[in-house]
């Protein structure tokens, strides 16, 4: 079947821009964006229908584009506002932010082309926003049957997602807090049928360690912090003094535990790059054997040859070179940063690629990545240049621009390579759209940043823009780089003990792995945990918990239905996320079809609830075995 079609590649480009625009705010609005995948699926098929002939493969090669454009918007959104938070920059450049995203999502392309085999086909990853993406594709080719659980799910995810985000009919977290002593406890759950079915997706295993992650986070290390470290620490205590229990907790562990997490995940990436060594290397080894003897490799195993992906990564990096030296203006430290962009840049894409496998790309901790990439970068300079280099701070976050652009084109396009090898694409022509997907996105990603920065202001709250943009990654950005080269403080206890946590958690798999236990603790699963809110782990959970049950009840094996309706609820969820957000930026109103009343949690709880039993029922007690 035909597929870089040109009304496919035109479509593409457009939804990457759409995409990637409507992203850039909720990112940094709310620090999170929305997965792309299924929603340009379900796009593509609505447009590509107009059109007497159309097939599921033009469709996955237009999601293929269009996701990457968003996941190019978040590389940009975590990093590049931090340049304003730091004064380096008042507006967003043009020519500078479109080189830094172009370049950075180029290298995220490149280097996740060697390592597709080895994720997919050898080691055979999960991948489950890939599989969510390859059941829509398959259910829209389909008359009946299933699709009405796919069209079901997506029902209900628009309507709640409406009602909750919309309409303000509730609130999106049911929260409890209560100061206990010195301390503060804390239980909390998101209200989001989307993230039950990544969690139902996703599986029990790895659903239960990343609330294992948010459990130690948020009920073992926070009440253990606030009992100790307030009632020695005067000032932080009397900051947090003033605010409520749940604002008191989510200011201890956005400021102190979260870099727990940051911890654990510099150990779990440097882990999980000795535990991928032999496959990096037989992805290399791979795709130069495949340069000679291309017709040998079937069709739906075809990727870019190895002479392009080393020719386009030496090119991207001449490009960084020039950015730096206009930087710090000493070509020897130019190098150095660019040497530190490349390596850095490949080993976080693997692992950003790796993770995307076992949890999925929209809970893939890229800004973790990019935080260990800002650290490791601050140190190289301060070490170079010292505290004296004013523009030292900047250097820094365009490393990790650079690096966070690629982790998260990276885990985006592994996932959109899984949907492909399942419904029979070729992973080249992917890859071509991979880049086009970048490029289209890339040219006008700063004209809406401006505007958005215009309309609303980005970073903490003024007087004159008092609804600003949080974007609170950025925000994170700029606090690791002026804590090692300026006169903030580091937790450095914390990013230690989560270091400590992480060897921890690879000792117990290790054990697990030597005793061949069906049940694994990825050190990277449980520092996502960590470094979430614990909110986000709780419905994920719930997730994994009913694809279990589902699974019991008919013995081995949930029905298909089941993933049809949770990859439903993740389309209609994302679909009205991205509406809202156009309507939002359109209007200049943050709340425009809010309601004049809200009914605080309660409602949201029964609809979640009621959400449940039907992705139980359907998984349970469906006619088709489920299989991806």
């Amino acid at each position: 079947m035909p597929q870089l079609t040109v009304k496919a590649i035109v479509t593409g480009v457009l939804l990457s821009i759409i995409l990637s625009w409507a992203n850039a705010y909720i990112g940094l609005f709310a620090g999170l964006t929305v997965s792309a995948s299924i929603p340009a699926a379900v796009l593509s098929m609505a447009v590509l229908s107009l059109f007497k002939r159309s097939n599921i493969l033009e469709h996955n090669i237009v999601q293929t584009a269009a996701s990457a454009g968003e996941s190019l918007a978040a590389g940009v959104i975590f990093t590049l506002p931090a340049l304003l938070i730091l004064n380096y920059w008042d507006v967003f450049d043009y020519w500078w932010v479109s080189v830094i995203a172009g370049v950075g999502g180029l290298l995220g392309v490149m280097y996740t082309i060697p390592l597709r085999h080895s994720l997919i086909v050898s080691e055979n990853l999960a991948f489950p926003e890939g599989q969510a993406t390859a059941q829509v594709l398959k259910a829209g080719q389909e008359r009946g049957g299933e699709v009405r659980f796919l069209a079901l799910g997506a029902g209900l995810g628009a309507l709640l997602k409406l009602s909750e985000t919309g309409l303000k009919l509730w609130d999106g977290i049911a929260q409890a807090a209560a100061r206990v002593g010195d301390s503060i406890a804390y239980a909390g759950s998101n209200l989001s049928p989307a993230l039950v079915g990544v969690g139902y997706i996703v599986g029990i295993n790895i659903a239960s360690l990343v609330l294992l992650g948010g459990l130690f986070s948020w009920n073992v290390a926070l009440p253990v912090f606030g009992a100790f470290y307030l009632e020695n620490n005067p000032e932080f205590a009397a900051a947090v003094a003033g605010m409520s229990a749940a604002d008191a907790a989510f200011a201890i562990w956005s400021t102190q535990i979260r870099y727990i997490g940051v911890g654990a995940m510099i150990t779990g990436g440097l882990w999980a790059i000795v535990s991928l060594r032999g496959s990096l290397v037989e992805a290399f080894r791979r795709g130069f054997g495949k340069s000679a003897a291309a017709t040998t490799v079937a069709e739906t195993d075809r990727d870019t040859p190895m002479r392009i992906v080393l020719s386009g990564v030496a090119v991207m990096a001449v490009f960084m070179w020039f950015i730096y030296y206009n930087v710090v203006g000493s070509a020897g430290i130019s190098l150095a940063m660019t040497l530190l962009m490349a390596t850095t840049g490949f080993l976080f894409s693997a692992v950003a690629a790796y993770m995307a496998g076992l949890v999925g790309s929209s809970n893939n901790p890229v800004s973790g990545v990019t935080i260990a990439t800002i650290l490791f970068s601050s140190l190289l300079m301060l070490w170079l240049v010292g505290r004296e280099d004013a523009n030292a701070p900047a250097a820094v976050i365009m490393i990790g621009a650079v690096v966070c652009c690629a982790a998260a084109i990276g885990g985006d396009n592994m996932q959109d390579l899984k949907a492909g090898r399942i419904v029979g694409s070729t992973p080249y022509k992917q890859q071509v759209m991979q880049v086009v997907g970048v490029v289209s996105a890339t040219f006008l990603l700063a004209p809406i940043l401006n505007v958005l920065l215009t309309a609303y202001g980005i970073g903490p709250a003024t007087s004159e823009q008092p609804d600003s943009l949080q974007a609170p990654q950025a925000t994170l950005m700029a606090s690791v780089a002026a804590g090692v080269l300026g006169d903030a403080e580091l937790p450095w206890n914390m990013i230690a003990t989560g270091a400590a946590v992480g060897v921890l958690i690879i000792v117990c798999d290790e054990v697990l792995k030597a005793r061949k236990a069906g049940f694994r603790m990825p050190v990277l699963a449980v520092a996502v945990g960590i470094y979430l809110p614990v909110e986000l782990a709780v419905p994920i959970f719930l997730g994994g918990l009913l694809s279990y049950l589902a699974k019991r009840a008919r013995g081995g094996e949930a029905a298909r239905s089941g993933s049809l309706l949770a990859a439903g609820l993740i389309t209609g969820e994302a679909l009205l996320g991205i509406f809202i957000a156009i309507v939002i930026v359109a209007t200049g109103d943050k709340a425009p079809l809010a309601l004049p009343f809200s009914a605080g949690s309660w409602l949201g709880m029964l609809a979640l609830a009621a959400v449940a039993v039907l992705l139980y029922r359907a998984g349970a007690r469906g006619n088709a075995a489920g299989s991806s």
